[in-house]
């Protein structure tokens, strides 16, 4: 088996690092945060990852896996270095490219010999050519040759479900002009058995972006559907089923509900447009799948300030803080955007999610963290599903109903049933249910 540096123990690089560990290579994961380090070694993991601190465990206990600050270490002897740091977005949607920039110069400065780079981070189309370059230039020949070879293999990981992704990968992308290196990162993946496409460099990385973009736009695409049902007296939900049977479609990311939010779609999205501006191009769908997407959660503010009148004052419940179950991720997370535009309406609010706490306290201000959804409901004015964890799907809603000061749900995910919950009492808003809108237009409590 293969020896492997992965430069960076955030998401991506974590869980390669661990997964790569786990299929008998010996892995070194590296990461100039001493104190993040420390923590690993300790065991503690930096994310919230179903299956991730028990898959590191087993793989340092097996000495296949270890954790260092120093380059010199994780570099030594190494045939593959995995670049999975991150890549935040700028201003204007651009890719901050610093730290990948940081990682190919210490390379240059240190790995000797011959070593295959491998971008696993979310870079620009053309980066590859990039840290070809700067590894080239940086070396200038005063050293002893490095025999080094750039392949790009974007990631297709989903938090919370970031193992399984790894395992039993849909593909494995591949691009390089160094066909014989790329054929040598896919025997990294042969034994998972799936498909392996290997392109030029660019072609990989685009494709990358084309994918965040394409699911990011069917989920725009299937909540401006949901916003003309409303209108019109149709349900979404049923909508997407029968445009799923039609193998053309599928069912996959035809879920309405607030938004696409986390690490990726948002940041790939604007990277992409940015882009295709700057590079002469329009992307005129690209702005509307964003545009739709911030207007899912000015909606939720709209009906909510319509079925009370006014949110100034009102207690408003958040049910879901990260921008999906299983992770604790909050990076635009629609719960995120959707309390600080209630906020600035003057509603005061509560909130509560099952692994989110913490990084919702580094962020969220003014904003009472309760420790279960039945102290968010007490007192509230209204409740909204932000986040569709499951221990959200059976709750007790004859108790919520009697904690709450009126009984108003937003069902942000239309995860609920709404006839048993307004046979109880409540009045109930979904997203795109084709029941709303008589709701609000005759101005309901």
């Amino acid at each position: 088996m293969s020896k492997i540096c992965v430069i960076g123990t955030g998401y991506v690089g974590l869980v390669t690092g661990a997964c790569f560990a786990d299929l008998g290579n010996e892995v070194t994961c590296l990461d100039v945060d001493q104190s993040r380090i420390e923590r690993l070694k300790q065991g503690i993991m930096p994310i919230y990852e179903p299956g991730l601190e028990q898959l590191v465990a087993q793989n340092v206990r097996a000495g296949r896996l270890a954790f260092t600050t120093d380059y010199r270490q994780a570099l030594d002897g190494a045939e593959f270095a995995f670049i999975a740091v991150g890549t935040p977005s700028g201003v204007d949607g651009e890719a901050d490219l610093q730290y990948v920039r940081m990682a190919a110069e210490a390379i240059a400065d240190i790995a000797k010999g011959h070593i295959i780079i491998v971008n696993k981070s979310t870079v620009p189309v053309g980066t590859g050519d990039w840290v070809t370059d700067i590894i080239r230039k940086r070396r200038n020949g005063t050293r002893p040759l490095l025999h080094f070879s750039v392949v790009s293999n974007p990631e297709f990981l989903r938090e919370g479900s970031a193992i399984n992704d790894f395992m039993y990968p849909d593909r494995v992308v591949l691009g390089s002009t160094d066909r014989q290196a790329a054929s040598k990162v896919a025997e990294l993946y042969v034994t998972l058995r799936c498909p392996i496409l290997i392109t030029d460099l660019r072609t990989a990385e685009m494709i990358k972006y084309a994918s965040n973009a394409f699911l990011a736009t069917r989920i725009s695409f299937i909540n401006e559907i949901a916003n003309i049902c409303e209108e019109l007296g149709a349900d979404v939900q049923e909508v997407a089923l029968g445009m799923g049977y039609d193998k053309r479609i599928g069912p996959a990311f035809l879920d309405a509900g607030l938004g696409w939010g986390g690490s990726c779609f948002p940041k790939d999205v604007k990277a992409l447009a940015h882009m295709a501006v700057l590079h002469g191009t329009q992307p005129q769908l690209l702005q509307a799948v964003m545009e739709i997407n911030r207007n899912q959660r000015r909606r939720v503010v709209y009906k909510l300030r319509k079925a009370l009148n006014s949110l100034d004052e009102k207690v408003i419940g958040i049910l879901g803080l990260s921008f999906k179950p299983n992770t604790d991720d909050i990076r635009e997370a629609p719960a995120i955007d959707l309390i600080h535009l209630l906020q600035n309406e003057g509603a005061i609010i509560k909130a509560y999610d099952p692994q989110a706490m913490e990084n919702a306290r580094q962020v969220l201000k003014r904003v009472k963290l309760c420790e279960t959804p039945y102290e968010v409901a007490q007192d509230a004015d209204a409740l909204v599903l932000a986040t569709e964890w499951n221990e959200f799907k059976q709750l007790d809603f004859e108790r919520i109903y009697q904690l709450m000061r009126q009984p108003i749900i937003m069902d942000g995910r239309n995860l609920w049933n709404p006839e048993p919950l307004r046979s109880i009492g409540f009045t109930y808003f979904g997203v795109g249910r084709g029941t709303n809108n008589h709701i609000l237009n005759n101005n309901q409590p």
